[in-house]
C-alpha cells in the first residue's frame, strides 16, 4: 500500500499535517515537501470536483492574500507529462486567489499520488468544508464509479458519508440538465432535487417550486400530487381519495425515516393500525434496504 493511500485512510487533516512536517528540500526535488515555487509552474487539475468558484470569496481572499500572505500552503504532485511543473490536489481556490493578488511563488508541499488518490483527496476537502455544490459531488461520485471501479460502499466510507448519501446524491445525476443547473447555480436545494427526481416532468415542477419559493416540505407535497414518470398520483389512495391530513408527530416520524433511510417515506395510520411505505427509484436502493434490513439476522 503506497503512503498516499495510507493517508487516505487516517483523513486529509493527517495527510496535510505529514506533508507538513516533512523537511523542505532543494527547489528541483520533487520529492521535496514544503517549500516556495513560481505560480505560473503550478497547474489546475483538470479532474478537480470543485468546478465553481464565488468570484466574492476569491476578491475577499485575494485582498487577505495580498496584504498578510498564503499562509496555507497547497497540496500539489509532480505534474503528469510535464516535467518540473506541479498539478494541484488540494488549494486551488488559494491559487486563484493568489494569481489575482500577484503573487510570483507560492508554498507548496509535494506529494507522490496517483490518480485515484488525488480524486479521493480533492472530493474528501472538498466534501468536508461544504465547498461542493451536490451536483459536482455527485459527478465526482460517478467518476469514482465508472474509471476507477469503486462502489458505493467504498466511496462512502472514503468521504465518511452513508451509502444512502452517496446514493441519492448519484440519484440527482438523472434529472434534466436544467435541473442540476438550478442546483449548481444555488436557485434549488439538492433537497427540492431529490423531492421531484421521480416526477413525469421534473423540469416543469423545479419551475413551479423556484417560482413560488416552495420549502423542501412543499416541494414534497407537490411531487405526492403530481403524476410520475410512471403516471401514478402518489397523493391518491387506490380508491381515488384525497389523503386524509396528518398530524405534526407521524410526518415528523416519516421526516426522521426518510433521512435515515435516504428513500422517500410514508406512513399511513389508522388509529393505531395501518401501512409503511417506503419507495425507491433504482435496484441498488433496494439492494441497500434489503442489507438494512437484515444485517444482523
Amino acid at each position: 500500500m503506497s503512503e498516499g493511500r495510507r493517508g487516505l485512510g487516517r483523513g486529509l487533516s493527517a495527510l496535510l499535517g505529514e506533508v507538513d512536517s516533512a523537511p523542505a528540500q532543494a527547489p528541483g526535488d520533487a520529492s521535496a515537501g514544503s517549500r516556495e515555487a513560481p505560480i505560473e509552474l503550478i497547474r489546475r487539475n483538470p479532474d478537480q470536483p470543485r468546478r465553481t468558484f464565488r468570484e466574492e470569496d476569491l476578491v475577499e481572499l485575494s485582498d487577505s492574500i495580498r496584504e498578510k500572505g498564503v499562509l496555507q500552503p497547497i497540496l500539489v504532485r509532480p505534474a503528469p507529462g510535464a516535467a518540473g511543473e506541479y498539478q494541484i490536489v488540494a488549494g486551488e481556490r488559494r491559487w486563484r486567489a493568489a494569481q489575482r493578488a500577484g503573487l510570483k511563488t507560492l508554498p507548496i508541499m509535494v506529494r507522490e499520488l496517483d490518480d485515484l488518490a488525488v480524486l479521493e483527496i480533492g472530493i474528501i476537502e472538498n466534501v468536508q468544508r461544504a465547498d461542493l455544490n451536490a451536483i459536482e459531488e455527485a459527478l465526482s461520485y460517478k467518476v469514482l464509479i465508472e474509471k476507477f471501479g469503486q462502489t458505493q460502499e467504498l466511496i462512502a466510507q472514503t468521504v465518511g458519508k452513508s451509502r444512502s448519501h452517496v446514493a441519492n446524491t448519484l440519484r440527482l445525476l438523472a434529472l434534466p440538465d436544467s435541473v442540476q443547473g438550478y442546483v449548481t447555480s444555488g436557485e434549488m436545494t439538492a433537497g427540492h432535487a431529490r423531492a421531484i427526481a421521480t416526477a413525469a416532468d421534473p423540469a416543469a415542477l423545479a419551475r413551479e417550486v423556484i417560482d413560488k419559493g416552495l420549502s423542501v416540505r412543499d416541494t414534497e407535497a407537490l411531487a405526492r400530487r403530481t403524476p410520475n414518470a410512471a403516471g401514478e398520483v402518489r397523493a391518491k389512495s387506490s380508491g381515488g381519495r384525497p389523503p386524509k391530513s396528518k398530524d405534526t408527530d407521524t410526518q415528523s416520524l416519516e421526516a426522521d425515516l426518510s433521512s435515515l433511510l435516504g428513500l422517500d417515506v410514508e406512513i399511513d395510520d389508522r388509529g393505531g393500525a395501518g401501512a409503511l411505505t417506503i419507495r425507491y427509484a433504482t435496484l441498488e436502493q433496494l439492494d441497500d434496504l434489503c442489507n438494512r434490513l437484515t444485517r444482523g439476522a
